[in-house]
């Protein structure tokens, strides 16, 4: 039930009709500006209206002659547009042999209706006056016959005086399992409530902090919660509400088994350890749209959408029901790209989701660019119950590195496991590179054992404005050729995001600017002598890197100066982003100023930074920001373009 009750409004209801009148026009002065009007404009080229100006012009003289009333509001800008865009008048304007006295009764319903609307808003004690009038009969151009003009003053603000937020009865059996779970639930409800003690009053303010007190409730725990009453008791003589709203929470549920509906060619026990579902713990929306996004990103499936069955016998284990449409078995896919680091790319695509000998997904691809191409194949098992899954890869390429062109082959497998925030990985890789040039570096290969973690605490995986993330990798091997040297690689790469005030826009949307910090160091211990695989060492530059200069551009020099790997490295990156607003609306573009900044040697006292100062913008798109950035590297003296569509870490 809703309610919503003024105590006492005012009930002055005036309308005033001006009595036409005519004032006699001084001919003889109007003759004379007309005819010096006329002279002068005849000094101008005349131009044939176009059918489009001639369009307009005719269907606004014919709107206005069929009009049987104008309709004008003087109001402030805080009520005006509501009335003007929902007064009942407004339908009747077009209404054919409307009669005066028609329009006179409908002036007298529509003193209810501005009140009404102006009630929506929180305003209970207006002043309005609405006068008609005849139009002049001499008017020169087509002009309804009435005109109607309403005039308002809405008084002061209904502000909120108290909010009564509570909870039905608990239930026994509920009260037996969890006695403070519905305790927290209201207090977080009244915390965060919208319109707290103070605040402006609007029916929609408050239809709108009703309904977030209740989505809280239902995102977590109690899913089938509801509003049993709710009441805004409005006294317009003070100008206060006293709200109240009782929420039925309903039962508390937990996750229990998930349903696979649609299954047809996979196997819906992999499809309940791709999701991982937390079977057993306390329902939460979030956890069970992360759930449905794993599986979405899996590849075995088209589209997925998870439910809570609410009308199960046993809400401590209610099954979660997954309604899925599975993609094919083999898919083939052609791409076409550029990029700002590496040129036009071309990229073939060839997916098997049931590789035929042990049930594991394959993936092989081959992509050509200006600066590489590559060849390889990725194959990887469905996840065991702890959510380890088996996986192994080659790669082929031939690629640009520094001033020299490298083939390189990579081939690794092992384990890897993925968590909400957390992924883990370990597994043996085999790396061999080749170098063309002049005086290239000798060829080499390695074996090596790794070990990566990665932990991502952002507030959004693919557009985060807070948070953190920090990931590690470890590795420890021995060079193969040209001889045997035993080394170490260590890479730890760490952003976070911190707030840096509101940007407010005149709309009332508010939205945070924040600071992007970034760094990245990487270091290849060994002895001077071992030839380390180009794949092992480091280069940085471009797009995701320092800014202001060329893919993979910053590396280390070799003994005849020419650009290559190095064995240590360190970038740095301060990003101011803030929100752009617009003819006093918020938008969706955010203004950026960064400094990037980039070293890579083969000794730690000859790191060197190169450094890029610029600008650029970001737009919030439904897959991600796409970021467009103008740079100037400080020693390469060059201004660069780079764009960028995406979050990753």
């Amino acid at each position: 039930m809703n309610f919503f009750k003024p105590v006492s409004a005012a009930s002055a209801r005036t309308m005033r009709k001006a009595l036409p009148h005519s004032t006699p026009a001084p001919w003889s002065a109007l003759l004379l500006c007309g005819t010096l009007a006329l002279q002068g404009c005849s000094l101008w080229p005349r131009q044939p209206p176009t059918d489009d100006e001639t369009n307009t012009t005719t269907n606004a003289a014919a709107a206005a002659a069929q009009a049987t009333f104008s309709l004008e509001v003087k109001a402030p800008n805080a009520v005006r547009e509501t009335l003007e865009r929902h007064l009942e008048l407004q339908r009747f304007r077009q209404l054919p042999d409307l009669q005066a006295e028609e329009l006179r009764r409908l002036l007298h319903a529509a003193d209810a209706n501005v009140r009404e609307l102006l009630g929506t808003l929180g305003y209970f004690a207006p002043d309005i006056t609405i006068s008609l009038r005849e139009a002049p009969a001499d008017a020169a151009a087509p002009t309804p016959p009435y005109a109607v003009t309403i005039t308002v003053e809405p008084g002061p603000q209904t502000r909120i005086a108290s909010a009564d937020i509570r909870f039905t009865e608990v239930r026994e059996a509920e009260s037996a399992a969890e006695p403070n779970a519905r305790t927290r639930q209201l207090e977080r409800i009244q915390r965060n409530w919208a319109l707290p003690e103070g605040s402006a009053f609007t029916q929609a303010g408050w239809s709108d902090a009703k309904n977030t007190g209740l989505r809280q409730l239902q995102a977590r725990r109690y899913a089938s919660a509801s509003i049993t009453n709710s009441r805004a008791e409005v006294d317009a003589d003070t100008q206060q509400a006293a709200l109240s709203v009782t929420y039925d929470p309903g039962p508390a549920y937990r996750f229990g088994p998930l349903k696979v509906q649609g299954s047809e060619r996979y196997d819906p026990d992999g499809a309940r350890r791709l999701a991982r579902l937390p079977t057993g713990t306390v329902y939460d929306e979030a956890e069970m749209l992360d759930a449905q996004q794993r599986l979405a990103s899996s590849g075995y499936y088209d589209a997925v959408f998870l439910t809570l069955d609410t009308d199960s016998t046993t809400p401590q284990a209610a099954p979660v029901i997954a309604q899925v449409r599975e993609a094919k078995l083999q898919k083939l896919v052609f791409g076409v790209g550029v990029s700002t680091d590496s040129g036009p790319r071309l990229s073939i695509d060839h997916t098997h989701n049931q590789w035929p000998t042990e049930g594991w997904r394959a993936i092989n691809k081959l992509s050509l660019d200006k600066k590489a191409q590559q060849i390889g194949t990725g194959w990887t098992a469905l996840p065991g119950e702890n959510g380890w899954r088996w996986f192994t890869s080659g790669l082929a390429q031939r690629q640009q590195t520094g001033d020299y062109d490298v083939n390189s082959v990579e081939v690794l497998g092992g384990r890897s496991q993925s968590t909400k925030n957390i992924d883990r990985t370990y597994y043996l890789r085999y790396d061999t590179s080749r170098a063309q040039g002049l005086n290239a570096p000798a060829d080499s290969a390695a074996l090596s054992v790794n070990y990566g973690w990665t932990g991502r605490y952002f507030n959004s995986n693919t557009a985060p404005t807070r948070g953190y993330g920090i990931a590690v990798e470890l590795g420890a091997g021995v060079t193969l050729r040209p001889e045997r040297n035993p080394f170490t690689r260590t890479l730890v790469r760490w952003q976070s995001f911190f707030p840096a005030g509101r940007v407010e826009a005149g709309d009332g949307a508010a939205r945070s600017a924040r600071i992007a910090v970034r760094t990245e160091v990487g270091a290849v211990l060994a002895r001077e002598s071992a030839e380390i695989p180009v794949a092992q060492l480091f280069l940085t530059g471009g797009d995701t890197t320092v800014r202001g200069y060329g893919y993979r551009a910053i590396g280390a020099r070799t003994d005849n100066n020419q650009l290559y790997g190095g064995r240590y490295m360190g970038v740095a990156s301060v990003e101011w982003q803030r929100p752009i607003v617009y003819g006093g609306n918020m938008t969706d573009w955010e203004s950026t100023l960064f400094v990037d900044a980039g070293a890579v040697a083969d000794r730690v006292g000859d790191l060197d930074p190169r450094v890029g100062v610029g600008t650029g913008v970001r737009w919030r798109s439904p897959v991600g920001p796409l970021q467009a950035d103008l740079a100037w590297g400080v020693q390469s003296k060059k201004l660069r373009l780079h764009l960028r569509l995406g979050f990753t870490f």
